[in-house]
């Protein structure tokens, strides 16, 4: 499924797009895997990438047509998201780039501002793009990349794994799609980016320059300050014959969930190395799908939920906020966790507090990303004293179906009812 923005913004002649990936179904269907297999699948992938195949560049759908000297805000549909944003932004480009010593390719979304017809400013985040950057910036030296905008759903998901540093995330997209991500090398660099995509834009960060950028609504549903950020320099774009640009709502659920189950998956690989008996896990949408964490497990051990909290903050940053439950809470139901905590958590007890940790830097409540994390063991304990922690239920509630009584009535009967 998918949601139509327009033809167009403020009337651009170029569909816009956006909602593509914004229900977790639509992610699972877009694989052709059940809901509860999204993360065993993904996990999959990205432990096994494989690689992606080159077709040459006059059958690559991505340059069909090229534009050279362009107006980049005239050329494509780039919207204003948010009333207090600096300019208009690229939400849903995957900036593409080589390792500067090793050539492996790195797969990345970074908001991207457009300052004049052939500049952009951008914000790199302390992960690879980044490094790349800096080794690049170091020698003297521009980083060549590709801004890819419209990609099919499965690279877009793929993008956003937490692997390593190179480790080219078109591969795990070639390992989700079961067949190799066809992919063709830019016009004006060594950058190879998908061939199906519908916009790339060529050019490269420059070393040394820095620009204005922000401020920008960003996930937590704050903006983020103005700062001088990285500028890409534009060299060509290119694009199908009948492009949609796609963008992605700031703060939306496509945006939440790209950033989520990728993460989840990792997490719960993570996690599952030193601790078996976790069972599941939820980035949980209240805490922006980056900053509360929950998770379920089998409990062998008392004193053990602590360490899973402090493994799970290690096993990414961003996390804040964690909370352990048991096997039959359901992690993904916001409502089952809160009553947990009501009744299975004592603050005095059952609580973890780790001051002055690594955190998000989009976090308006962190000073400069350092942050505190919190824990919360809402396990119940292994051994209590009669029915103290067994949940009551009613006698056969789990053998009724509504759905089936429902179509055993008869019809007649339900009118009558509704009639009186």
């Amino acid at each position: 499924g998918w949601t139509a923005i327009g033809t167009g913004m403020s009337g651009h002649a170029m569909p816009s797009v956006s909602g593509l990936v914004g229900n977790r179904r639509w992610m699972a269907e877009a694989l052709g895997v059940p809901l509860n297999a999204l993360h065993t699948t993904f996990r999959h992938a990205a432990e096994h990438p494989a690689p992606w195949a080159e077709v040459p560049q006059a059958s690559a759908p991505c340059q069909q047509h090229v534009h050279r000297n362009a107006d980049v805000r005239a050329l494509l549909p780039i919207p204003l998201h948010n009333e207090h944003d600096s300019g208009p932004y690229i939400t849903a480009g995957l900036v593409i780039a080589r390792n500067p010593s090793t050539g492996i390719q790195n797969v990345s979304i970074n908001r991207i501002q457009v300052n004049a017809p052939d500049r952009m400013a951008t914000l790199l985040l302390p992960r690879h793009l980044h490094a790349f950057y800096r080794m690049a910036e170091q020698k003297g030296e521009a980083l060549p990349v590709a801004v890819v905008i419209g990609v099919d759903p499965i690279t877009l998901l793929a993008s956003q794994a937490v692997a390593s540093l190179d480790c080219d995330e078109l591969e795990i997209a070639s390992a989700l799609h079961g067949v190799p991500l066809r992919v063709a090398k830019c016009l004006t660099n060594d950058v190879r980016v998908p061939a199906e995509a519908e916009i790339v834009i060529e050019g490269r960060l420059l070393p040394g320059v820095r620009e204005m950028e922000g401020p920008f609504g960003e996930f937590p549903r704050y903006y983020s300050p103005q700062e001088a950020r990285e500028v890409i320099q534009i060299d060509c774009i290119t694009h199908r014959a009948n492009p949609l640009y796609h963008t992605i709502v700031p703060a939306g659920m496509e945006h939440l969930l790209l950033g989520g189950i990728p993460r989840e998956a990792t997490i719960l690989s993570h996690l599952q190395r030193a601790f078996p008996n976790v069972l599941d896990l939820h980035l949980a949408e209240g805490g922006v799908c980056r900053y509360h964490l929950y998770v379920q497990i089998k409990k062998v051990r008392e004193g053990e939920p602590k360490n899973m909290i402090m493994a799970a903050f290690g096993a990414h940053y961003d996390i804040k906020q964690v909370i352990i439950v048991d096997d039959d809470v359901d992690v993904h139901d916001a409502e089952q966790v809160e009553w947990a905590v009501a009744t299975r958590f004592q603050a005095d007890r059952d609580l973890v507090v780790v001051g002055n940790a690594l955190g998000s830097i989009l976090d308006p409540s962190a000073d400069h990303g350092i942050s505190a994390k919190m824990g919360m063991d809402a396990t119940r304990p292994l051994k209590y004293e009669g029915l103290t922690f067994t949940k009551t239920r009613i006698p056969g509630e789990l053998e009724v179906d509504f759905a089936r009584d429902l179509r055993a009535i008869d019809r007649s009967t339900i009118a009558k009812y509704l009639a009186d």
